[in-house]
Formats: structure tokens, C-alpha cells, sequence
């Protein structure tokens, strides 16, 4: 049992790094890419500033839910490991 739990908390580690990842990629995309929207912009600025705002929108939710699961993960190995006396 206490090769399970190691196997957790490692894979829980990697979902919080690749998480965190993901997170910061959707931050780049919504600050620097889609950045303050243009006040009177062309249709192609228009769309250019949408697609960027609906990546980054996405990333960043995306990362948010992959952070919070492995955390969660993290919480449940260490009750496992504390359980288990280990």
C-alpha cells in the first residue's frame, strides 16, 4: 500500500506543476497577447483580440482545475499516508 500512496503524491505533484503551467500559459494570453482591448479596432484586430481572450480564458480555467486536482490528490495521499502510519 505504501507504493500506492508514493504513486499518488508523485502523480499529484505533476498534476500541480503541469497545473501551474497551464495557469501561467493562459496568464500570458490574456496580459500580454489579448492584452486592454482596442478602442475603435478593425474587424482583424476585433477577432485577433477575441481568439486571444478565448485561449487564454481557456488555459487558465483549464490550469485552475488541473492545479485543484492535483491538490487534491496531495490532501488524499497524505490522509492515506498519515492513516496508514507511514
Amino acid at each position: 500500500m505504501n507504493k500506492k500512496i508514493r504513486l499518488l503524491k508523485t502523480v499529484s505533484l505533476a498534476f500541480i506543476l503541469a497545473g501551474v503551467i497551464i495557469l501561467l500559459i493562459g496568464a500570458y494570453y490574456l496580459i500580454v497577447k489579448a492584452g486592454i482591448p482596442y478602442q475603435d479596432p478593425p474587424p482583424e484586430l476585433q477577432i485577433k483580440y477575441a481568439v486571444n481572450m478565448g485561449i487564454g480564458d481557456e488555459l487558465f480555467k483549464d490550469g485552475l482545475i488541473v492545479t485543484a486536482l492535483g491538490l487534491l490528490g496531495r490532501i488524499l495521499s497524505r490522509l492515506l499516508g498519515k492513516r496508514k502510519g507511514s
